[in-house]
């Protein structure tokens, strides 16, 4: 079969649908009686902000096409119109579920286990009686209820705020009928009010939303006139930011102001509660430009992922995963200093199952210690309070040469990501914001110290963010390396981010967006071409996403040479899997347990000499082309055989996988009456546990 065949739309999963795909199988980890039960809620919570995110990128970008009149966007070739329409089927049926959930399973369960959420018409009288003091202590005083009317028009909403629509009844003081009212929740009031514990329930937990407090004293709200009905409602909007980064003059003034309209971005979405009658649900609609598809009624409070803070509870480890305590590489354990272990040899953290402490501790050694010059560290997204800041600002404050590339276009974390970079110049750090029109998705750290007469650089490469708070929940690898061709390949490309000048003749390590593209189909081509011969071939591909159509495409020829082709794709996969003559040898996997998937990982056969390869770059268009990622190989054979078998582990998981069939749809995996159960993420903590 020839290239332009394998162009053909039939052989590609729309992204749209695919990443919708994922967020089900996210929420069967909450359908899951065998997940502990505030992880399950933990679960839910997570759908519902990846359901809130798709709207605000995906459905956005998608509406925005479709006002252009775009060309339909992927090699799937689907329309933008009819993206949304089955986005639509697709998102209303998992809304339903969510709910459903919530309401028939999680709160139940969640009540015999003392973890209550006190509807209105279950409250007692001392609970209404110290609820409506509340409402008046905490609540009224930060309200602005508004009748709509010529003088008072419908007020700027914000992007995923809670509110209520009031229909009232009645005349105002001055006499003029009025017939519907606007509630505003302030983001300073908790949407959840704890309350206070009951004699004689040690250990119980109740819990009231905000929304059934307003709902039942709204009528205090607006005196005079006869409250009708109140109902809750939030818009989504476009979030996507968009900065003209070749005209603007100052990057970070442009995206503070680009920051703060983002939050009145257009509407995309509507959610209202599910009573609400239909002659509100259609002003709602009128009023934000939105259609009836558009209109997301729920069974419940609007914003769900709120209800993340119960999963917190202290005191309730009964009813979360159990804990455990990652442990250290037996190359760090006993070493005076990482730089001593580092200078022994090449030391692998594969997190969580291993701490990210070694890569804290790398920053905060270099930093204290007086034989280093020079610090150098990309950071995408660091979290707001990050300790790896704090080192580097000590760094800086003590004299020593600290660089720093921020990204400050990652996604969601902008803000933060503005407040990091003017911490760490007013330390005297040199900031720098990547590269315009490309995001810095590379990950690594690059140390400079002097040993003796001699100046030796020290690396950290990861798959992962430097995120204290992720790794504990993320799977990633990281490298710690003396490396000399290393260091050297990554001080190459840290000149290349400060001042744009040409890379010529890295060693070790290839970058997006110049080489990596071309090396990826440049590897799967030597296994085709080895197949095509009759000797073995194999590619094994860990990865967040797989969309990009040509790197596809030659994943296609070589399954039709017959390379043995296994890709465990956490989420978006636009490759169709078991197309008779197209991708019979290509079998694709998602697991989704208690930890997020995140590590990028590729394995080649290479005839035996087997290429092990970690990166920060999914295989996605805007990873290989418009953005600067990076990919090294591992060169140790302990190494190597250490994350072959790790990718071996999750090729058996029978328990958290999901296997991708040719039509989109996703089966879940389970062991057979004759299999014993394998769960890759369960195996990598009992080694952790046998090894500490």
């Amino acid at each position: 079969m020839d290239t332009e065949n394998l162009s053909l739309p039939d052989y590609y999963i729309n992204r749209e649908l695919s990443l919708l795909e994922f967020n089900k199988r996210v929420l069967a980890q909450a359908l899951d009686n065998t997940t502990p039960l505030l992880e399950r809620l933990r679960f839910l919570c997570i759908s519902c902000t990846n359901l809130d995110e798709f709207f605000e990128i995906r459905v956005a970008g998608l509406k925005q096409r479709e006002e252009l009149g775009s060309a339909a966007p992927g090699p799937d070739r689907m329309t933008p119109r009819e993206a949304l329409a089955a986005i639509r089927s697709e998102a209303t049926g998992l809304v339903e579920r969510q709910y459903r959930l919530l309401n028939e399973g999680l709160i139940p369960a969640l009540a015999e286990n003392g973890v209550h959420f006190i509807r209105r018409d279950q409250w007692t009288d001392g609970q209404r009686d110290w609820l409506h003091a509340y409402f008046h202590d905490q609540v009224l005083p930060v309200l602005t209820p508004l009748t709509l009317d010529p003088a008072r028009p419908f007020p700027r909403i914000l992007n995923k705020s809670l509110n209520f629509i009031v229909a009232l009844k009645g005349k105002d003081v001055f006499g003029r009928r009025r017939h519907r009212g606007l509630v505003q929740a302030p983001r300073s009031l908790p949407r959840l009010i704890p309350l206070p514990a009951e004699p004689g329930t040690p250990g119980e937990e109740q819990f009231v939303f905000l929304s059934s407090v307003i709902h039942s004293f709204v009528d205090e709200l607006f005196p005079g006139m006869k409250v009708d009905g109140c109902f809750q409602f939030r818009v989504t909007r476009n979030s996507d930011l968009y900065v003209d980064d070749e005209e603007v003059d100052d990057l970070v003034r442009a995206l503070e102001g680009e920051l703060a309209a983002s939050r009145y971005g257009a509407a995309v979405r509507l959610e209202v509660a599910s009573e609400c009658p239909e002659e509100l649900s259609t002003f709602l609609l009128d009023h934000f430009e939105l259609d009836a598809e558009d209109l997301y009624p729920v069974d419940g409070p609007v914003n769900l992922n709120r209800l993340l803070r119960v999963c917190d509870l202290s005191g309730r480890d009964d009813l979360k995963f159990r804990p455990f305590t990652p442990g250290l590489p037996a190359g760090l354990v006993g070493a005076e200093t990482i730089f001593d272990a580092v200078d022994a040899k090449d030391v692998l953290l594969h997190h969580p199952f291993q701490a990210f402490t070694p890569v804290i501790d790398f920053i905060a050694q270099a930093a204290a210690d007086p034989d280093v010059l020079a610090i150098k560290q990309t950071l995408y997204r660091s979290g707001p309070t990050s300790p790896i800041v704090d080192h580097l600002v000590a760094a800086a404050q003590a004299g020593k040469e600290v660089t720093v590339v921020i990204e400050l276009m990652a996604r969601f974390d902008e803000a933060a990501n503005i407040a990091l970079a003017n911490r760490l110049q007013e330390a005297g750090a040199h900031v720098v914001y990547g590269v315009v029109g490309y995001k810095t998705h590379a990950k690594m750290a690059l140390v400079v110290r002097r040993r003796g007469e001699e100046l030796r650089r020290y690396v950290h490469l990861g798959t992962g963010n430097y995120h204290p708070q992720t790794t504990r929940v993320y799977t990633d690898y990281g490298l710690l390396s003396a490396d000399q061709s290393l260091g050297r390949d990554v001080h190459e490309v840290f000149m290349q981010l400060t001042s744009l000048t040409e890379i010529r003749g890295l060693k070790r390590m290839t970058t997006a967006p110049f080489s990596l593209h071309d090396r990826v189909l440049e590897l799967i081509e030597a296994e085709t071409a080895a197949a095509a011969r009759g000797e073995p071939a194999r590619i094994i591909v860990k990865v967040n996403a797989l969309i990009e159509p040509q790197a596809i495409r030659a994943l296609y020829r070589a399954s039709q040479a017959g390379v043995e082709i296994d890709l465990i794709v956490r989420g978006i996969c636009s490759l169709r899997p078991g197309l008779a003559g197209v991708s019979d040898n290509i079998r694709v996997r998602s697991v989704v347990g208690r930890f997020l998937e995140h590590s990028r990982v590729y394995y080649f056969l290479n005839g035996g000499d087997e290429l092990i390869y970690c990166a920060s770059a999914d295989w996605m268009e805007r990873n290989f082309f418009n953005r600067v990622e990076t990919c090294f190989p591992l060169t140790r054979k302990s190494h190597r055989n250490q994350v072959k078998a790790d990718l071996e582990l999750y090729l058996e998981d029978n328990t958290d996988a999901w296997e991708l069939a040719a039509d989109g749809s996703y089966r879940r995996l389970s062991p057979g009456t004759d299999t014993s159960a394998h769960s890759a993420q369960g195996a990598l903590l009992q080694r952790l546990a046998e090894t500490c």
